[in-house]
């Protein structure tokens, strides 16, 4: 793919409260998100709707492919956080509130062109097969389909005042894909038909105890914390890790799941002597000699 370069406007801009511990450089001219990157090899995406909680609308969503697609062609970026602006004038700070329900029509969410979407579903996938690993930043709400989003990230830091819940049945809508079975697989099926069911609202502390968080960090530190998740990732094998994700993604994403770890090594056989035998017979027009390659145990 071959993205029109995106150039630095070199703003420094505060998402979230507290010590910020890396420099950021933003990037691009975005109207509902912010993008920045770090030298570390760290980039962090914010949905940046206070005002909404920070709930989606198609401009939001495709303005979030659209940056996680440029993450992903990155070869310097390996973590990724993703988080939200806050906090909105009433005080609060959200992740996500879902779908932004004033702009709901018939159908989906209707954009500036009046046709309805659910393109949130190519975010969500995009974000699962992303090769790097996305650390959700939660500093407030995290509720319908923005708990969704921050379920389907590799891992997720939570600030002492997130609250986490679905709402679907309560606004007529549901999520039958990730938010559902991939929940289920996160809390287990009880759990989740309880989340969804009751639309009850979970505190970061119930979040953790029942696995849907890794860690609690109170929201002056949140950010902070997520730098030091990121680079204690950016020490380790790029390939491991990135073959590592994949791997647990087969075992919840059918065909794709396989898909991508299968392609992870295809990649990995690209680069060894048996497979630049096979490309340079075919381009010299000889029969290939795989006579020093192996059949190893």
């Amino acid at each position: 793919m071959t993205l029109k370069p995106i150039t630095p406007n070199n703003m420094s801009r505060r998402v979230l409260p507290g010590e910020i511990i890396t420099s950021w450089v933003s990037f691009g001219e975005y109207k509902d998100i912010l993008l920045d990157i770090s030298h570390e090899g760290i980039a962090r995406v914010a949905i940046n709707r206070p005002e909404k909680r920070n709930a989606f609308r198609p401009q939001t969503i495709s303005e979030l492919c659209d940056a996680f697609i440029r993450i992903r062609e990155d070869p310097k970026i390996g973590v990724v956080l993703f988080t939200g602006v806050g906090p909105s004038k009433d005080g609060r700070f959200a992740f996500c509130s879902g779908g932004d329900q004033a702009i709901r029509g018939n159908g989906g969410y209707l954009g500036d062109d009046g046709i309805p979407r659910l393109n949130v579903l190519d975010l969500q996938r995009i974000i699962r097969s992303l090769p790097k690993v996305v650390i959700a930043l939660v500093p407030g709400f995290a509720i319908g389909g923005g708990h969704v989003l921050h379920l389907i990230c590799d891992l997720s830091l939570a600030a002492d005042n997130a609250i986490f819940g679905q709402t679907g049945p309560k606004v007529g809508s549901f999520d039958a894909g990730f938010g559902s079975s991939y929940l289920a697989r996160v809390v287990g099926q009880k759990k989740a038909r309880e989340i969804w069911f009751l639309c009850r609202k979970y505190g970061a502390k119930e979040a953790l105890n029942m696995g849907l968080i890794n860690a609690i960090s109170p929201i002056n530190l949140l950010e902070s914390e997520g730098v030091k998740w990121a680079r204690e990732i950016l020490q380790n094998s790029p390939t491991a890790i990135k073959c590592l994700k994949f791997s647990f993604n087969a075992d919840t994403d059918g065909l794709a799941g396989i898909q991508e770890l299968a392609g992870q090594a295809t990649h990995l056989f690209y680069t060894t002597d048996e497979s630049k035998e096979g490309r340079n017979a075919f381009m010299e027009k000889r029969d290939p000699d795989f006579s020093e390659s192996k059949w190893l145990p």
